[in-house]
């Protein structure tokens, strides 16, 4: 398996950063598009297999195969381009803004958003027949999540909202690690291991994501849940959002940054710098007792 080390990879991250600030509109939302729609079908899949099996663990242990799907073909999700994008514009890369930054975040929203609702369509048709019967076993665990994770928040009110900004910014710690994990290797092999672990640990967790989000509520709306599209705005949507934003950034992105890309000075032994500051004091010395011509 071969392996980036730490000061090559912050490398790649700024790279990959820039080369999404500059790609087209068109590009941008294409993919975003369908690494939404990859994503958002891994958590059907993982629902599913939920349902079936009786164990969360399973489902969690089969999730990150969407995710693994959309970075392999170069897909773009909004928690990853929360972390890649601001690296560019932090290292003062020719051309990069911060607009083209917020611009790059806005079409991956649109785009991924416009995926996972395209999912939520199709499967609230596969789990009701077309919307002729009731939601199958499936439909109806999703109905309750959405309705779990909004008004159950809103219900705890201010700690409500704190615990979910939390899990939101736990997600995409772990998330975001994912996609520098796709980074660190070079084999598929190496890629699909990396980004597994922390991808199975945020679903397995029940951390907020943002992208999968936009399919399981209004998945959920789409099912007949009891709750409302402000709800989900303001219970759930907004708030994981900016925890992802703050979760990636500052635990992926800026870390790596500062403690790889521009690290700190490094320190001299004390023995060493008793040795230097003689060494200093003597030529110091020879100087002026040096004769002048």
């Amino acid at each position: 398996m071969s392996y980036v080390p730490p000061p090559e990879l912050i490398t790649r991250m700024i790279d990959a950063g820039e080369s999404k600030i500059f790609m087209s509109t068109r590009d941008t939302l294409v993919r975003a598009f369908m690494a939404a729609a990859l994503l958002t079908l891994g958590a059907a899949f993982a629902v599913t297999i939920t349902v079936q099996t009786g164990s969360a663990l399973i489902g969690a242990l089969l999730f990150p195969v969407g995710f693994c799907m959309l970075y392999l073909l170069g897909y773009d999700l909004l928690t990853g381009v929360f972390v890649l994008a601001p690296l560019a514009w932090l290292d003062k890369r020719p051309g990069v803004t911060a607009g083209g930054v917020l611009r790059n975040w806005g079409l991956v929203f649109l785009g991924n958003f416009a995926g996972a609702f395209t999912v939520a369509v199709m499967m609230a048709i596969v789990f009701t027949y077309g919307f002729s019967v009731e939601p199958n076993e499936v439909g109806q665990v999703i109905k309750e999540i959405g309705h779990g994770r909004t008004v159950g928040y809103a219900e705890h009110g201010a700690a409500g909202m704190l615990t979910l900004f939390i899990r939101g910014v736990l997600c995409n710690w772990m998330v975001s690690t994912g996609v520098v994990g796709a980074m660190i290797a070079k084999d598929v092999t190496g890629k699909v291991i990396a980004m597994w672990m922390p991808i199975m640990l945020f679903f397995a967790m029940a951390f907020e994501h943002s992208v999968v989000n936009m399919f399981l509520f209004p998945s959920g709306l789409l099912l007949g849940a009891d709750f409302t599209i402000m709800d989900y705005l303001v219970w759930n949507e907004i708030p994981t959002v900016v925890g992802n934003l703050v979760g990636g950034l500052t635990f992926t992105g800026l870390v790596i940054y500062y403690t790889h890309g521009r690290t700190a000075a490094k320190r001299v032994p004390a023995a060493v710098k008793g040795s230097v500051a003689t060494q200093d004091s003597a030529v110091a010395k020879e100087s002026v007792e040096a004769p002048t011509s």
